[in-house]
């Protein structure tokens, strides 16, 4: 029986509780246990997490990992990784080591630059709207100095607004296209609230111009709103060293390996179904440190990916050449983050996470970040080319999988033990552990 509870929002917490085990779950007794068995003891810090988001009922755990002996330009980092794949910190850990006795990482901030658009409708002429447009620029930046006065004095604020004509692709759709430095914050509130008084202003102004027909007048505002897409806030991570240096397997030939990295990052630059794994890979990293610093992994996601097709086919973000004897592996990615603002003045271990990294500047964690994903691709394709990725993952997964067949404690060493030097498979634990069993 369908039923519709209306006046949901309105409940407490509890009574949310109750309505839904009721609901829809046979045991609901039991089901209440699993949600408020996840409640932080302390009624602060659970009143702080009921806040964050609407309609709370619990919190949601995720694993909070460290990835150790980053090296970044010259600075050892910790770094916290919240995550719920096995195998991503250990890989993203090894990775680091491997490298911090090679020089270590170099990262650089090559932009900043975060935009915002205005889209509207006008069915007049261009050349009337572009004069219109110059006329009036000056009071965009008037009409939101209120909102842009404390970024200007960080030193950020908008950088420009420029009128872009798009009817080719929709009949009368034209935007405002804005740029924005907003330094140590995300600045998604700061945008979309400077967007939404242009497209005030634009509405207002164009009331009073008289090269508008009474038609022109009426310029109609769809929407404003911030662009994940930030192809010029970028930041490049990379590692190189001679080609003898690249491996610490004397069973692995530094050249071939070498020569095998490189064809396997050309792949995924021309092959767009290899290509979507292998970023999946650099955004394990990514993702779980963005996670980790509450910042939006979402954007980030969204932004790299349309990167990754900005030259009209899906691609690989990250790159390899040997040039001289020397191995050189980077990355270039958009990434929009901020070190205050949102969670990061809020949730505990998001503050616990900024302090153990320094607590950096958005520039600082922008490279920290890349360079984690840059360290997690590295440790996958070195995987993929070497010994294949299942022997490392599954004997990470392996545990997951005890855990899932509620092994003991004695049981876990005898199928350690047992599948330390055995091909894994999850049919294959089940089989030994119920043999064991019997």
């Amino acid at each position: 029986m369908l039923v519709i509870n209306k006046g949901f929002s309105k409940l407490s917490k509890e009574e949310k509780i109750d309505w839904i085990v009721s609901q829809y779950f046979i045991n609901p007794q039991e089901a209440k246990q699993t949600v408020t068995q996840y409640w932080n003891s302390d009624e602060n810090i659970q009143k702080l997490h009921d806040e964050f988001i609407e309609n709370t009922i619990t919190n949601f755990y995720l694993p909070l990992g460290v990835a150790p002996n980053f090296i970044i330009n010259g600075k050892n980092y910790t770094i916290p990784m919240a995550v719920e794949e096995s195998s991503v910190v250990a890989a993203a850990a090894k990775a680091a080591k491997f490298w911090s006795e090679r020089g270590g990482f170099k990262a650089t901030v090559l932009n900043t630059e975060k935009i915002g658009q205005v889209h509207f409708l006008f069915s007049g002429n261009f050349e009337k709207l572009n004069t219109f447009f110059q006329s009036i620029k000056a009071q965009f930046f008037a009409d939101t100095e209120n909102f842009t006065k404390n970024m200007q004095k960080r030193g950020g604020g908008i950088l420009d607004i420029t009128l872009v004509d798009k009817t080719n692709e929709l009949p009368n759709y034209f935007q405002l296209h804005a740029t924005f430095n907003t330094k140590d914050s995300m600045g998604a509130n700061f945008i979309n609230t400077c967007l939404e008084q242009f497209a005030k202003t634009l509405e207002n102004q164009a009331q009073y111009y008289e090269a508008f027909s009474e038609e022109g007048k009426k310029i109609q505002i769809i929407m404003s709103i911030l662009s994940n897409y930030v192809p010029n806030c970028l930041v490049r991570a990379e590692v190189s060293c001679p080609i003898e240096q690249l491996s610490d397997d004397a069973a692995i030939d530094s050249k071939e390996f070498a020569e095998k990295f490189v064809t396997a990052i050309k792949i995924a630059e021309i092959e767009p179904y290899r290509a979507v794994t292998h970023n999946k890979g650099i955004m394990n990293g990514i993702d779980a440190v963005v996670l980790a610093t509450g910042n939006d992994f979402r954007a980030i996601e969204a932004g790299a990916h349309a990167y990754a097709s900005r030259n009209g086919k899906y691609s690989s973000l990250s790159h390899a050449k040997i040039e001289n004897g020397i191995f050189t592996f980077w990355i270039d990615i958009p990434l929009a983050l901020g070190t205050i603002g949102g969670l990061t003045n809020l949730h505990p271990l998001v503050k616990f996470s900024m302090e153990m990294l320094g607590k950096p500047n958005a520039e600082e964690l922008m490279k920290i970040v890349a360079v984690t994903g840059l360290a997690q691709n590295f440790a996958a394709v070195r995987s993929l080319t070497t010994t294949g990725i299942q022997k490392g993952h599954m004997k990470m997964h392996l545990m997951n999988i005890l855990n899932q067949h509620h092994a003991t404690k004695q049981e876990k060493q005898q199928v350690l033990d047992y599948f330390s030097n055995t091909t894994i498979s999850h049919s294959l634990v089940v089989d030994y552990l119920e043999k064991i069993r019997s």
